[in-house]
């Protein structure tokens, strides 16, 4: 039999998060708000304590901190602990060997990626559209704007192993090849229509044509490119973040040897995902966001899906963890558990022996992330 005993103690790698918030933004927040895609006032100060996944994640975190299960003496016992006190307990009790920051989400209001080395080793991911944006808002001039881009992903520096795009979130997944004529064009047009506004970029041509250069140097550098899909906050649309949409992208000859991860298990479409990484050999999954967002029979179904079709070596552990500390616990905790369950139904169906469920676990939570990206080994 699986022995969930020898799963809950895998040191985890945490293939997709994000940098802490300062206590400054986390305090000026209802604490819902790291629980909820929503953001709307009526969502974050009202629906959101009624979801499953909130109520659950109160008396998990009450219990790791040993306080009331109640809002109310969790912000106190956490005020109380400080913000590195309280990383520490939530890291060590997640068990993680190592995380991979996108630091691109709200950069302005985070912790530098250096700050999390006191808590475990740490690896970033270049998040495109942020590294663009900051280019696009400080030159007018395409050729500056797109060697600055290029020479800062091709000069990456030891600590980052990968990228990240929110194309999903921007201008949608079906990303078709752009002539560099065409973007320069759009490039000038956009400078002109802004007059020197700061520019938050959702150009699908330009968008497309970066992803597109982005996708070549990857090629040649062998960096794996995470893209988000499935759910997300409201200002996404759903329809577009469907990873069938990325078919054109994965068919294209030039880029066939980029491994490309499918964040958050592409919720509610994690059955394509499934598929999409059953038959494209550099496609890759995680769970993350999906695990530990959802209920927990939700949570579970997402990796029964996974595993319907997808080989056992494409998927990866993240948490997606972002704002608060108790989101790397809650990955953590329900990711190893729930896999555990899984894979103990796999073996009582007679698809895995022991043995089996062992290893695929352990290539789950580590394995699979250490194979994909350059893991240093030290």
């Amino acid at each position: 039999m699986v022995l969930k005993t020898d799963i809950l103690n895998i040191a985890a790698i945490d293939n997709h998060c994000h940098n802490l918030l300062r206590p400054d933004w986390v305090n000026n927040a209802t604490y819902t708000t790291a629980f909820t895609e929503g953001n709307d006032a009526e969502i974050l100060e009202y629906h959101a304590y009624h979801s499953l996944s909130f109520r659950r994640s109160v008396r998990d975190i009450a219990n790791l901190l040993n306080c009331d299960a109640t809002e109310e003496s969790i912000l106190e016992t956490r005020q109380g602990l400080g913000i590195e006190k309280l990383t520490q307990k939530c890291f060590e009790q997640a068990n993680l060997e190592s995380i991979f920051l996108d630091d691109g989400f709200l950069p302005d209001y985070i912790f530098p990626w250096q700050w999390h080395q006191q808590f475990t080793k740490v690896y970033r991911l270049i998040r495109l559209e942020y590294l663009a944006e900051k280019f696009l808002n400080s030159t007018d001039n395409f050729d500056e704007f797109l060697d600055s881009f290029t020479s800062q992903i091709i000069s990456t520096s030891p600590e980052v192993l990968g990228l990240k795009s929110i194309a999903a979130y921007r201008s949608g997944l079906i990303i078709e090849p752009i002539p560099k004529n065409t973007a320069k064009l759009r490039f000038q047009q956009i400078q002109q229509e802004n007059k020197k506004q700061n520019i938050c970029l959702t150009d699908k041509i330009l968008i497309d044509f970066l992803l597109g250069v982005a996708l070549d140097i990857a090629a040649e550098k062998k960096l794996p490119i995470q893209f988000h899909t499935g759910f997300g906050d409201r200002d996404l649309d759903l329809r577009f973040s469907n990873p069938l949409c990325l078919r054109q992208l994965l068919e294209n000859p030039r880029w066939k040897e980029v491994t490309i991860i499918l964040l958050h298990a592409s919720y509610p479409y994690t059955k394509e995902a499934g598929y999409l990484a059953a038959v494209y050999p550099q496609v890759y999954l995680d769970c993350g966001l999906a695990i530990p967002s959802l209920s927990i029979q939700g949570m579970k179904r997402v990796l029964e899906e996974l595993l319907e079709l997808a080989p056992t070596t494409k998927i990866l552990y993240s948490s997606d963890a972002h704002n608060i500390p108790e989101l790397y616990y809650l990955g953590a905790k329900w990711g190893r558990y729930l896999l555990a369950e899984v894979l103990e139904e796999a073996v009582n169906n007679g698809d895995l022996n022991p043995k089996e469920s062992l290893d695929i676990a352990t290539a789950i939570l580590q394995g699979n992330a250490k194979r994909i990206y350059s893991y240093p080994e030290n």
